[in-house]
């Protein structure tokens, strides 16, 4: 593994563990709900910046490999289906554009694996990368509206929260359509060469 993979697996280790501090309070009540928001936030911001840190280092490294063009977007994935997972349970966003993002997600998948058969490493692409931010943003919108609701129950803000959250989430959603149609596209030009 290269140095950026190490910074990649992070993210593989805080998605479960986002999940279960995410519904201790569901779980345990008795220890409470307060503490797990700023926990929460740490996982959140440490997985994001895994994100951004994973491909500055593979290119200032010149680590750059196969394995890593695969293997970050798989751990990307992983951690935002896991976010967004929590948020839907927690009834913030809707699971009609979950199940949206996990068909796209797991035909990605698919098109990578028809690719690497091909010889070719399909890494992320600029729709790819777009999403990415789009996801992360809703992603921020839904952990406020988690806080607000965990911390300071003020029901207007935590409304209006949560609409931007679904709004953006939806657009992330469109984005990422947009993406996959790209992606396969590069496919099908690749396996008429």
């Amino acid at each position: 593994m290269t140095s950026a993979d190490k910074i990649t697996s992070i993210r593989l280790i805080l998605a479960p563990v986002f999940f279960i501090v995410y519904f201790i309070p569901v779980w345990f009540p008795a220890l409470g709900a307060l503490w797990t928001v700023p926990v929460l936030w740490v996982l959140f911001i440490i997985a994001e910046l895994t994100d951004l840190f994973d491909g500055l280092v593979a290119r200032s490294m010149n680590e750059v490999s196969d394995f890593g063009k695969l293997f970050d977007p798989f751990a990307d994935t992983l951690v935002r289906i896991t976010y967004f997972l929590c948020f839907v349970v927690d009834g913030i966003l809707p699971a009609l554009l979950l199940m949206i993002v996990l068909y796209r997600e797991f035909g990605i998948l698919f098109l990578r694996t028809l690719m690497m058969k091909l010889g070719i490493a399909m890494g992320a692409r600029s729709g790819g990368k777009l999403k990415a931010v789009a996801y992360m943003i809703a992603g921020i919108l839904a952990l406020i509206a988690a806080s607000l609701r965990r911390v300071w129950h003020n029901a207007a803000l935590y409304d209006l929260t949560k609409t931007a959250a679904i709004i953006i989430f939806a657009i992330s959603v469109i984005i990422s359509l947009g993406s996959f149609i790209d992606y396969y596209r590069v496919y099908k030009n690749a396996k008429n060469k």
